[in-house]
């Protein structure tokens, strides 16, 4: 095959999956919609954390049903070549969660300490606080086997990996465009998130850690009482904002803080001197 027919069917493939994406996981969630009785009318789709879930587990369905037939038809590999090898990966996922949540605690101190927020209340609700949970597993789950697992993995075969990387985080960032209140910053942040979430991909090819990561830092932003990516969810911790600005983040959450950048810059510094290290000791031991 010519290197031009190579690339026409490569984009052939591209503009299949975005459409069949779009389709059948658009119509997974219309009818998560239905089954969690939203009310579908202009202006009026707020929802329950219940409702959330119903709609969030649809749309994991689809996008897995997408994957599972492209994997198949497609790029001839097992589902699980996604990057959902357990072996050898079993400490990822505590480590994911911790990342999330020191990160999490260390930014809401260091907001409290410069009395950018103020702590009111807690408010504690075992269904809303599994419920929560629940959702955030699903959208990381979601997320990160269509960004990282199945979109970064295609374009790592045809770009250089931190091009693909790149890519790959501004289609997260855009996929997240439309949130409510979003602004430059929270959309530099939603990019950094990408780079964040597939570096350990690019180094393993798996996502368990990006999967725990993911879920880790939705979970807890939302526990210490902020908004995710601009939407409302439920608090265990009750607070104020002093003042809505770039450094707390405002209507937007912690995403919309200058000191998620700060924090999120670091994360990636200390992903790439980790990763260069273990594979520079991984060449050494092949070596000897």
């Amino acid at each position: 095959m010519t290197v031009k027919k190579h690339q026409k069917k490569a984009w052939l493939q591209w503009v299949l999956f975005v459409v069949s994406y779009i389709v059948v996981v658009g119509i997974f969630q219309l009818l998560g919609s239905l089954v969690a009785g939203v009310d579908l009318t202009p202006g009026m789709l707020h929802q329950t954390t219940a409702q959330s879930v119903i709609i969030a587990l649809l749309g994991l369905l689809g996008t897995f049903l997408v994957l599972f037939l492209f994997m198949k038809e497609v790029d001839k590999e097992p589902f699980v070549k996604l990057g959902f090898q357990y072996q050898n990966h079993k400490k990822d996922i505590g480590l994911g969660v911790l990342v999330g949540l020191v990160t999490l605690a260390i930014g809401f101190l260091t907001l409290v300490f410069f009395e950018q927020i103020k702590f009111t209340s807690t408010y504690f609700s075992g269904y809303e606080l599994a419920l929560t949970g629940l959702l955030f597993v699903l959208v990381a789950v979601m997320e990160e086997t269509l960004l990282r697992g199945y979109i970064l993995r295609k374009l790592m075969n045809s770009f250089h990996k931190m091009v693909a990387l790149i890519i790959s985080a501004s289609l997260f960032s855009f996929m997240h465009a439309a949130n409510p209140n979003i602004n430059w910053i929270s959309f530099l942040n939603l990019f950094l998130s990408g780079i964040v979430l597939g570096l350990p991909y690019l180094y393993t090819r798996n996502l368990w850690f990006s999967i725990s990561l993911h879920f880790s830092w939705n979970f807890f932003q939302s526990l210490f009482g902020f908004k995710v990516s601009g939407r409302d969810s439920y608090s265990l911790i009750e607070i104020d904002f002093i003042k809505n600005s770039a450094i707390n983040g405002g209507e937007f959450g912690f995403e919309g803080s200058i000191l998620s950048v700060v924090f999120q810059v670091i994360l990636i510094c200390m992903m790439i001197v980790f990763f260069k290290r273990k594979t520079a000791r991984h060449k050494n031991k092949l070596v000897l």
